[in-house]
């Protein structure tokens, strides 16, 4: 089973910086697209940006320019750095992989799983 530890979350004021953390634990053999979401209280959860095995990075428009994603494959560890908080990035941010490793023998193509979340607190 795939196991996610997000961490890095915490309390800044605005236009401070954060980096999150997602490791993938169990079958290490197999790599995973990882991508970031959010949610806000009271609002639906969001995409946030995404990086593929192949190193192809997706960024919403509201996090384009101040955030930055990268992975570690030999880690299966995605990190999300961001800069330029706002107020608006306040929110739980959860980390999601999904399998997509054709030599992988251990899993069906397209497993997804999903992290417990961190906050993220930005104060104005």
């Amino acid at each position: 089973q795939v196991h996610l530890v997000e961490s890095g979350g915490g309390s800044v004021q605005a236009g401070g910086s954060l980096r999150l953390s997602c490791a993938a634990t169990g079958y290490t053999d197999c790599r995973y697209d990882m991508t970031w979401y959010r949610q806000a209280p009271g609002k639906d959860r969001e995409f946030v940006s995404e990086v593929h095995i192949d190193g192809a990075t997706t960024y919403s428009d509201s996090v384009k320019g101040r955030f930055t994603i990268s992975q570690n494959n030999a880690k299966n560890t995605a990190y999300l750095e961001m800069n330029s908080l706002r107020p608006e990035d306040t929110a739980m941010y959860y980390c999601k992989t999904v399998m997509t490793d054709p030599n992988c023998l251990w899993l069906v193509y397209g497993t997804t799983n999903w992290g417990q979340g961190t906050q993220v607190t930005v104060s104005s």
